[in-house]
């Protein structure tokens, strides 16, 4: 309760936006493997992070990871990232899971240590502050879908292929996969997945309740990023605290019982009422008019 506690206050302090940096090592010749971008006019608010390793189809390598582990903690206590969405720069692909050719390469103990990395990582992504949402345009296997079931929300195109297919590789999933995918899907259902190493298509994963959306793929292959982005949208609007709160709320309720969760609740719903938003918010329906929320 203490946790629940401490980020419910630290989601009601003011917006106190971070300088925008480089995710590439310094002095580096290459092109970084992980680029952000915070959109601007009427999308401003949302923050994408671009994967670009498109030699590796965005396997999960050590600079990749590293990269990645470091945007996200410079945009963690960015309050003006309302929305942070997951996409790839290369095309046909979200990810495609873990590096082998990479992990061939390492000892056993190296691999036991870069595995407990990758874990870390969904796990930064998992608590993000802010609403998060994958993208996914295109292949999304092993570790790439274990990212994406550390997103929020999950887009998908149609024809993208996504499954935790490690049992075909000799493995497991070890990023999370079997205990993100169960919380989504059910045990019975997350075992069949997970024990016959299935893949399956952006339609039959919203069938399963897998993604949120699946929509044809169009000429331009980045038709999950535009549906990702009007959702992004949607969500703009809302009051930031309160939707962080519910977050909150939803997460570590999810992770006890029912009476327990409640009282989460509680002390989440506590944390939003001092704030400007709330009384924006009565003062805008009184007044018949759309809220002007602030993050404060």
């Amino acid at each position: 309760m203490q946790r629940v506690l401490a980020s419910a206050r630290r989601l009601a302090r003011p917006w106190r936006p971070l300088p925008a940096r480089s995710c590439a090592s310094a002095g580096a010749a290459r092109d970084p493997e992980i680029q952000v971008r915070a959109l601007e006019g009427p999308d401003q608010g949302i923050t994408e992070i671009l994967m670009n390793r498109p030699h590796a189809r965005n396997a999960l390598g050590h600079v990749f990871v590293s990269e990645l582990l470091g945007a996200l903690a410079r945009l963690r206590d960015d309050r003006h990232v309302r929305v942070l969405l997951f996409r790839s720069g290369v095309k046909g692909v979200f990810c495609a899971g873990a590096d082998l050719k990479e992990r061939e390469q390492m000892s056993e103990a190296e691999v036991g240590v870069f595995v407990q990395r990758l874990r870390g990582l969904m796990n930064e992504i998992a608590a993000f502050p802010a609403p998060t949402i994958a993208a996914m345009d295109g292949y999304a296997l092993g570790g790439g879908l274990e990212l994406a079931l550390a997103c929020d929300l999950r887009v998908a195109a149609s024809s993208a292929v996504m499954g935790l297919i490690e049992t075909t590789r000799g493995l497991l999933p070890g990023a999370g996969g079997t205990q993100r995918l169960p919380r989504c899907l059910g045990v019975a259902l997350a075992k069949e997945l997970i024990f016959t190493g299935r893949r399956l298509s952006g339609t039959q994963a919203q069938a399963l309740g897998l993604v949120n959306h699946a929509v044809a793929q169009n000429e331009e292959g980045n038709a999950a990023y535009r549906r990702a982005r009007e959702l992004a949208q949607e969500i703009l609007p809302q009051a930031p605290i309160a939707v962080r709160l519910g977050k909150v709320a939803i997460d570590r309720g999810m992770e006890v019982d029912i009476a327990s969760g409640m009282a989460i609740e509680g002390m989440c719903y506590a944390q939003n009422i001092p704030t400007q938003d709330r009384l924006e918010g009565m003062a805008a329906f009184r007044e018949k008019r759309p809220p002007r929320f602030v993050g404060e």
